[in-house]
């Protein structure tokens, strides 16, 4: 027995492999995205919101893509899935260092949505929620923040690289690295279930025998998908994966932001590497918070702080000091995306059908790509600036606090009608 408690859990292992995938395919891709778009424009003589909206098309893809990965991810051997889904993201975005029109960004962001899709927003929350039954929010946090980890060290290394050998040759070595350094660990640690090792989830081996019954009924409870479905908690937690996301997504105009004011391209992948930093921290801390205070309090003061580094933007961006500690501060806050939106879907609806109600639910994720990212590049187009941008975000802010309150009165409502169990 005491040998066996020293051991450590597999889950631990499934954690590790997460964090390399998700932090490698967010940090050395997702993330860098934006750091590309005003060299590209430039050289290319593209217009930024014709540019952009690639990221539409990714999201389009994404959204249509949800369902169908789910349902992938319960018939078929998660490695293969994930490995696949690897090279279809990081190789499409190596892809783009060879393009010449903006019709290859447009192309080659349908396979890159594809990949994303199960390596980046699914298998991690679905994973995690089959491995660990405790610490379910602390390894949460810890898959988000490696996205910022990871993010810390390859923004600023993208940025110089671009600045020394080109946006052509930064794709193609970013996205070659990503496949080289995943696909290995991805194929070593992944496994679907507990029950593949032949063992129980993180934290139930230490459940006595007769509270065992107890625990995995209730570590099941929760509301089906078609009653989710119906609800009005489920409309606002669409509406909270809507806005935070529509927040979130304005680290992929940071850097044309910066240049804008007439930063360089090495202060902007620095920016972003505090952004990334923000991240790693947030994260973490956000998924501890919840334990302490609860996911609807933190959520809520969460929103709360990310009014201050928007307000900085919007008063004094011309000064590199607050624009960088800003940067980082923003970075802190979207960190509550990754960590609070599995923790959310949750404590709204329980576990009993978990990874369908988050697949339908963060729809809302999708959508907002569609509309926030190309429209934040036209605003910039039309009038110059990003000021209009971050006022947008400054009231998106206070109408998701507004959205996790009803969110929760809408939980109340089945639960009085005894829908929940």
């Amino acid at each position: 027995m005491s040998q066996s408690k020293k051991k450590i859990h597999y889950a631990w292992w499934v954690l590790l492999g997460l964090v390399v995938m998700v932090g490698a395919a967010k940090g050395g891709i997702m993330n860098t995205g934006g750091l590309f778009l005003t060299p590209v424009t430039e050289d290319l003589g593209i217009g930024m919101g014709s540019l952009t909206l690639y990221f539409s098309i990714s999201s389009i893809v994404t959204m249509i893509s949800l369902p169908i990965a789910g349902k992938m991810m319960a018939k078929y051997n998660i490695r293969i899935l994930l490995v696949a889904a690897v090279i279809l993201e990081a190789g499409s975005f190596a892809m783009f260092g060879l393009m010449n029109s903006v019709w290859g960004w447009y192309l080659f962001a349908i396979p890159m949505a594809m990949g994303s899709v199960l390596v980046t927003q699914l298998a991690g929350p679905v994973l995690i929620n089959n491995w660990f039954k405790k610490h379910k929010g602390l390894a949460i946090g810890i898959m988000v923040g490696a996205g910022g980890l990871i993010g810390a060290f390859l923004q600023p290394v993208a940025g110089n690289l671009i600045a020394s050998e080109g946006w052509r040759n930064t794709y193609i070595f970013l996205g070659i690295g990503v496949m080289a350094v995943v696909i290995p660990v991805v194929l070593l640690t992944i496994r679907m279930a507990p029950q593949q090792k032949g063992l129980q989830p993180y934290g139930m081996d230490e459940v006595k025998p007769n509270e065992e019954i107890k625990v995995q009924t209730t570590t099941n409870s929760g509301v089906t998908a078609a009653i989710a479905k119906k609800s009005s908690a489920f409309y606002f937690l669409l509406l909270f994966f809507f806005f935070d996301t529509s927040i979130a997504a304005f680290n992929q105009h940071v850097a044309p932001f910066a240049m804008g004011l007439g930063y360089d391209i090495k202060f902007a992948g620095n920016a972003m590497g505090a952004w990334s930093v923000g991240v790693v921290i947030g994260a973490i801390f956000f998924g501890f918070l919840s334990d302490k205070i609860g996911v609807k309090n933190t959520a809520v003061s969460a929103m709360l702080l990310g009014l201050v580094p928007v307000g900085i933007l919007i008063i004094v961006p011309e000064n590199p000091m607050m624009f960088t500690i800003a940067t980082g501060l923003y970075g802190f806050v979207v960190a509550s995306l990754g960590t609070l939106g599995p923790l959310l879907t949750t404590a709204l609806f329980g576990n009993k059908e978990f990874s369908q109600i988050y697949g339908l639910a963060i729809t809302g994720l999708a959508v907002a790509g569609i509309v926030a990212l190309p429209a934040y590049g036209f605003i910039f187009e039309l009038t110059g600036s990003y000021s209009y941008v971050l006022y947008g975000i400054f009231i998106m802010l206070i109408l998701n606090v507004g959205a996790i309150i009803f969110a929760f009165k809408g939980k109340k409502k089945f639960e009085k009608a005894g829908l929940w169990n």
